[in-house]
């Protein structure tokens, strides 16, 4: 009888992306024997009370991995992650009490006396409520792979006031490395969400759905070394915060002649911005969110109907 193929991988070329997948077959990826960091790795996973359960290269770059049991109390979620979801982790409690299983392995990197996981905060949490005394996972070498791999993390939608929290967290975290953070784009994401974070840090009910879409038009990455640019991410949190004191002021005053509306804030916001009307050359950073605080505190509240409202769309203020 014929050996059935395999059918060979649908290939699409997505923009921006260079890696080019090794040629490694699935009989090739086990490691027989370990080059001498990753042996210093296993040895380390021993002397900390795990074991070593199996090796391989992953089949993208070929890079080693360990597949380890580590004890739970050695294990720590990374400082820069979003907060844990009560919920969430009472749903994965349950599926793991009907399954009487833990079926998918944490990705952790070692950092001096323990091991950060950047993506399994969640299912941690559920096996320290379930008293687990071990937990089973992927231990990366490289780890830098730990800002990295938040952008693989689905388990959970991140909503925009996470996401930017996340950030802020990786760029106090990282700014003693010296690394600029065009460097480090792939991990920030985008200059917007940097500065949105540092007002998220001031003001946690911060609307920044409202305020996000202009950022991304007019923010900027900042030169220089994190650590140094950290200053200037404050002072335009600062200038953010000025722009969204005037909008609250503003749909105070339309509450306060009667007007109701989920909508509320996005509609001021839609108002005083100009980016519609500009042809060309944006703004600066500065001049585009002083320009609308000042329309802001000189809107016209008066004259707004509540039909004006019904014409707003898009999704409902944060809270």
């Amino acid at each position: 009888m014929a050996t059935k193929k395999a059918k060979p991988a649908t290939k699409r070329k997505r923009k921006g992306v260079k890696i080019k997948a090794t040629e490694l077959g699935a009989t090739d990826l086990p490691l027989a024997e370990l080059d001498a960091d990753v042996k210093k790795l296993a040895d380390r996973v021993a002397a900390d009370g795990g074991a070593v359960i199996g090796a391989y290269r992953e089949p993208l770059g070929g890079k080693p991995l360990l597949l380890v049991s580590l004890p739970i109390g050695l294990v720590e979620p990374t400082p820069f992650q979003r907060d844990v979801s009560d919920a969430h982790v009472r749903k994965l409690v349950r599926g793991m009490d009907k399954t009487q299983r833990f079926l998918d392995p944490l990705i952790v990197v070692h950092m001096r006396d323990h091991y950060w996981t950047p993506n399994g905060n969640h299912r941690l949490t559920a096996l320290r409520e379930l008293s687990a005394q071990a937990v089973v996972a992927l231990l990366v070498p490289e780890a830098e792979v730990a800002y990295q791999i938040l952008a693989l993390n689905i388990e959970k939608a991140h909503n925009l006031r996470e996401r930017a929290l996340e950030v802020l967290r990786i760029v106090r975290d990282i700014a003693p490395l010296g690394k600029s953070e065009e460097a480090m784009e792939f991990e920030l994401e985008e200059p917007g969400l940097v500065t949105l974070g540092f007002g998220y840090e001031q003001r946690g009910r911060l609307a920044g759905g409202a305020y996000f879409p202009i950022l991304r038009k007019v923010d900027s990455w900042i030169k220089g070394p994190v650590s140094d640019a950290i200053a200037e991410r404050e002072r335009r949190a600062e200038v953010l915060l000025k722009l969204d004191d005037a909008v609250n002021d503003a749909v105070q005053r339309l509450k306060d002649k009667g007007l109701t509306s989920p909508y509320l804030k996005s509609f001021v916001v839609a108002r005083i911005n100009p980016l519609r009307f500009i042809k060309g050359e944006l703004p600066s950073f500065d001049e585009l969110l002083t320009g609308m605080e000042k329309r802001a505190r000189g809107m016209k509240t008066d004259k707004i109907q509540a039909s004006d409202l019904a014409r707003t769309g898009g999704a409902p203020d944060e809270e």
